[in-house]
């Protein structure tokens, strides 16, 4: 069995109670048929409350329709029983002997455990983090990266062909308040007084690099600007158009060296993000420039095609998509009276892009922020041509810092934020991905720092690595070769806490599946959590190494076989499966 695929046993029991329904109950759809995983060991390995639901449509009590099903089960290989508990509820026994069986699969496969091909090898886009690159990554941004990345994983480990792309805003307005900020800040080193913008980015950062365009250019760059902030609308009553005006007069002023302090300040924090994210674990495989959408001429043909089809309309002086047609409450502005375009026409043209490049879907990672832009992103796909199912968009909330029971406060053009960086220095990089993932991402996700950084079994990330840390620590004891173990017959494995382990390690590639299927893999965090705990209660009271040799090499097995499922779960969530803690 251990060369074979490992069957879904879950899948199984769905089936032979498909079957069942069909014999007792011909007329009922076979949908009505739910299989789950039950809290409790003695309610079974796979639990169905079906009968409950069709106690009305079939006029009988529940626990005759579980007892009719149960006669009308199909035999199996891999079922020892089944039992009608409670109201209605029927209970499916796996056979000790198949539990057991997953011991040498797991053994034999190794890192390939839990992986599919599920997916089918389908050209998957995941998109995520795509932060403004106007500073640096704060501990929002590192949800969404851990968060992207973990389900780019995932959906890797169920056979999808995985392309993980990273967004360059570098076209836009944050872009232009960056520049003015670093050149004000420039001219202040330079003995220029002046009255810094509060909307502008304030933070030290912006400082650093304006002392280094200092450095390395002098005076190059210093300008009058007197007039230009008379001139400006006032900052109190009018805080964006002021700051639009002083955009519009550092371009007039600086003229061609405008775009040396653009480029500069853009290579600076870009490449301040990627090394962030690297340290982070978190790679991409294709950084996509919003720029490149307009020098190519991406942009004016989707809007183009936009017109073509009848989608577009003028209205005092702009152009505007119809996206109310597509399920947005309104219609959007795409080219402004000026002729610029806008952010959804950057948007719109980008993903056009990415189905011309191939992808048979795309997963878009945002903040929470911005579910109001999901009809209007679809509304367009459509508009184009493009079945808008084929773009999924998973919503990320931001993290909440507590430390010390207090909320830590976040506002990123004041400056008053606490980076990835900080965050990774504090609390480690394993205890910063893990806990991002602990929740669904469209949950609020308070990041306790305290707990993080504790040595304590509270602190869940270091729950499960100590997990791993005693299995390495009972090879450690033992002193032999894993390998040899792939043979090791698990047959002595009897105890109740054997069987709740191998119960728990079946489980693992349904688990992987299903974090795909869902796009969640917070589901990959709550089963190293709940396999954490089965192993710690099995070590706590179960003496591994004994002097029986079949036993003592069937323990070693299971417990190898427990310590590779961490690692690959680990693997999956960017966590390092630590050998001693």
């Amino acid at each position: 069995m251990a060369t074979q695929v490992f069957p879904e046993f879950r899948a199984h029991a769905a089936g032979l109670l498909e079957k069942a329904l069909a014999s007792v109950a011909p007329g009922v759809q076979a949908a009505a048929i739910v299989v789950e995983r039950p809290k409790q060991a003695l309610h079974g390995d796979y639990a169905c409350n079906s009968a409950l639901q069709l106690a009305k449509a079939l006029k009988r009590s529940p626990r005759d329709i579980a007892t009719a099903l149960i006669a009308a089960l199909p035999a199996s290989p891999y079922v020892a029983k089944a039992e009608v508990a409670g109201a209605g509820f029927i209970n499916i026994f796996l056979k000790p002997e198949v539990k057991r069986s997953v011991v040498p699969h797991i053994l034999a496969l190794g890192a390939e455990f839990g992986r599919s091909h599920a997916g089918q090898r389908k050209k998957i886009q995941v998109e995520f983090v795509s932060a403004n690159p106007t500073g640096p990554l704060h501990v929002g941004h590192g949800r969404g990266a851990a968060f992207g990345a973990s389900l780019a994983n995932v959906l890797a480990a169920s056979g999808f062909d995985v392309q993980r792309e990273f967004y360059v805003n570098d076209a836009g307005r944050q872009m232009d308040i960056l520049v003015l900020s670093t050149w004000l800040r420039y001219l202040e080193e330079g003995g220029t007084h002046l009255a810094f913008p509060a909307n502008a980015y304030q933070g030290n950062y912006v400082c650093q690099m304006a002392h280094q365009i200092r450095i390395a250019h002098g005076e190059r760059y210093l300008r009058e600007v007197g007039a230009l902030f008379q001139h400006a609308p006032d900052a109190a009553r009018e805080p964006e158009a002021s700051l639009d005006a002083l955009i519009a007069g550092a371009k007039s002023l600086l003229g061609a060296d405008y775009a040396y302090i653009h480029d500069f300040v853009l290579a600076e924090q870009l490449g301040d993000c990627r090394h962030d994210l690297l340290e982070f674990g978190v790679s991409f495989d294709q950084w996509f420039s919003e720029k490149s959408l307009y020098d190519s001429g991406l942009v004016e043909r989707a809007v183009a095609r936009l017109e073509a089809a009848g989608h577009l309309y003028t209205q005092d002086g702009a152009r505007w998509f119809r996206s109310s047609r597509f399920g947005d409450e309104k219609d959007r502005v795409i080219q402004r009276e000026n002729g610029q375009y806008t952010y959804f026409a950057s948007d719109i043209s980008y993903h056009l892009n990415k189905f011309e490049r191939g992808f048979d879907l795309v997963i878009d990672v945002w903040g929470a922020d911005h579910h109001g832009y999901i009809p209007r992103v679809k509304g367009a796909l459509e508009a184009l041509g493009v079945d808008p199912a084929r773009l999924t968009v998973a919503l990320v909330q931001f993290a909440v810092l507590y430390r010390d029971g207090q909320k830590v406060p976040m506002s990123t053009r004041a400056g008053e934020f606490v980076t990835l960086r900080e965050l990774r220095q504090e609390v480690g990089n394993d205890a910063a991905r893990f806990f991002y993932v602990l929740r669904k991402s469209d949950q609020h996700l308070d990041f306790d720092l305290d707990l993080a950084k504790s040595q304590s079994t509270d602190n869940p990330v270091y729950y499960v690595q100590y997990a791993h840390a005693r299995v390495c620590s009972v090879h450690e004891q033992w002193g032999g070769d894993a390998a040899g173990l792939q043979t090791a017959d698990p047959a002595p494995l009897t105890l109740d806490a054997e069987m709740a382990l191998l119960s728990r390690l079946i489980e693992y590639p349904e688990v992987v599946a299903n974090a795909a299927r869902e796009l969640s893999p917070h589901f990959i965090a709550f089963y190293l959590r709940e396999l954490a705990a089965e192993f710690h209660s099995y070590y706590n009271a179960t003496r591994i190494l004994v002097p029986e040799i079949a036993l003592n090499r069937a323990r070693l097995a299971l417990v190898t076989a427990v310590g590779q499922v961490l690692r690959n779960a680990f693997a999956l969530l960017g966590v390092a499966a630590v050998e001693k803690m």
